[in-house]
């Protein structure tokens, strides 16, 4: 991840359910890393209603990790989010496809989210999306163990560019 940048972007069709999911899991589980290196981080969907609130059973479930979601509001692509970004995480192969259609320039920083992780036996992360508590559950399940494997791949990566140009 290129220092200049350091925006860790992830990326869903709306942008009420996965994407700030996982934008929350991260900087919750950043903030668990006492000395790691500022890391901005955000979300947007690739066909959201600019300020939607996250979905309900989204909240919900997050609400019972502890973790704050009242407060999203969903974005819409584009392509100064796609400029800013040092790494994109897409949560689907139709939003990698769609996404390097519509900003050709980001392939090189353009992943699935599980695949980056490693996990890459079932790399696509369920769309939960109009589903029941229990399938929001399952996917904050998903979201959870790959985000803790790339914030610890974000932060060798970091400390790694720290230890190079300091």
């Amino acid at each position: 991840m290129s220092e200049e940048k350091g925006l860790v972007l992830f990326v869903c069709t709306g942008n009420t359910c996965r994407s700030p999911m996982a934008e929350a899991l991260l900087r919750h589980e950043w903030q668990k890393r006492p000395g790691a290196p500022e890391l901005k981080v955000a979300s947007a969907g690739l066909a959201a209603l600019d300020g939607a609130q996250a979905s309900e059973h989204a909240r919900t479930v997050m609400r019972e990790a502890g973790i704050e979601l009242e407060t999203h509001r969903s974005t819409l692509l584009n392509e100064d989010l796609v400029r800013q970004a040092s790494l994109i995480l897409v949560m689907g192969r139709q939003h990698y496809r769609q996404l390097l259609q519509l900003y050709p320039a980001a392939s090189g920083k353009t992943f699935l989210l599980k695949e980056f992780a490693g996990m890459t036996e079932n790399p696509e992360v369920a769309d939960p999306y109009g589903g029941t508590l229990e399938e929001y559950r399952q996917t904050f399940k998903e979201l959870q163990a790959a985000i803790a494997k790339i914030a610890l791949r974000l932060e060798r990566g970091l400390k790694k560019n720290e230890d190079s140009s300091g």
